[in-house]
């Protein structure tokens, strides 16, 4: 095996990557104006999870935060729904699913009225 397929061979095992996607009002805590969509390519390593990569966006982005993490139980808050793969959290992924290359996370705010 060549240096640049061992290069590529080692680069393609520990980074892998993933799209994370917010929409409507949550666009508003990662610096969209509400309406629009605001996407983001992270890298990810084996191992981490959603929660990895939520924290780490939530990390860069104060008021994302606040808002996406309950801070009594540091678990998810209950207004915005994350969507891993097409499928609402907790269908097919938790938060503890390990990311694979290629996986979308979609985070939507849940709308309320009376």
């Amino acid at each position: 095996m060549s240096r640049s397929t061992v290069n590529m061979a080692v680069s393609t095992y520990t980074e892998r990557h993933i799209q994370v996607e917010t929409v409507a009002w949550v666009t508003r805590f990662v610096g969209g104006n509400g309406s629009e969509r605001v996407s983001f390519d992270m890298t990810v390593t084996p191992g981490d999870t959603v929660r990895a990569a939520l924290h780490r966006l939530s990390g860069r982005f104060p008021q994302l935060q606040y808002a996406l993490w309950n801070p009594d139980t540091g678990e998810l808050g209950e207004h915005i729904e994350v969507v891993v793969n097409g499928a609402i959290l907790g269908v097919r992924h938790t938060l503890d699913s390990e990311l694979q290359d290629g996986d979308r996370i979609l985070l939507f705010g849940q709308y309320m009225g009376g």
